[in-house]
């Protein structure tokens, strides 16, 4: 059963969406509770699942993979699961949705150039058994993600 979440979880998670490194005792004044009551909701909101992990939000371009793409697959449904197994095990491979309408599955895939992406969706995505059809669709650019950005 899921727990809905009350005005101070909520706060808490957009606190935390906005910057993950906020200590307990940051957290708890911005949010004008104790650090007790802080820990103890982080604690249960990771529990739950509903904070499923901290990370850096890295630049791809800065970190080596200067090409992005979005890849969509038609996939014998029988295969869904297996597909989905081996995909996740490609590095480069950021994002897996399972998506109703044209497409079966919808990848972003990070690349370091043209040549690797070529690779990795000529040579493994369409290499797996129960992949039908892909379809490659470079991203030439992308805006900064909306919302605070962390100072430091």
């Amino acid at each position: 059963m899921v727990t809905p979440l009350d005005e101070t979880d909520r706060r808490i998670v957009d606190a935390l969406v906005d910057d993950g490194r906020l200590s307990m005792r940051t957290l708890a004044e911005r949010l004008h509770i104790s650090r007790a009551n802080a820990y103890a909701r982080v604690d249960r909101l990771r529990t739950t699942g509903v904070i499923r992990a901290f990370r850096a939000e890295v630049d791809p371009e800065l970190s080596g993979l200067g090409t992005s793409a979005y890849v969509t697959l038609n996939v014998r449904q029988a295969a869904w699961r297996q597909i989905a197994e081996q995909l996740q095990a490609l590095p480069g491979i950021v994002h897996i949705a399972l998506v109703g309408g044209e497409f079966d599955v919808v990848l972003l895939v990070r690349a370091r150039d043209n040549a690797d992406l070529r690779r990795l969706v000529l040579d493994e995505i369409q290499g797996m058994e129960g992949v039908v059809t892909t379809r490659t669709l470079l991203v030439f650019e992308e805006p900064e993600p909306h919302g605070p950005r962390p100072t430091d």
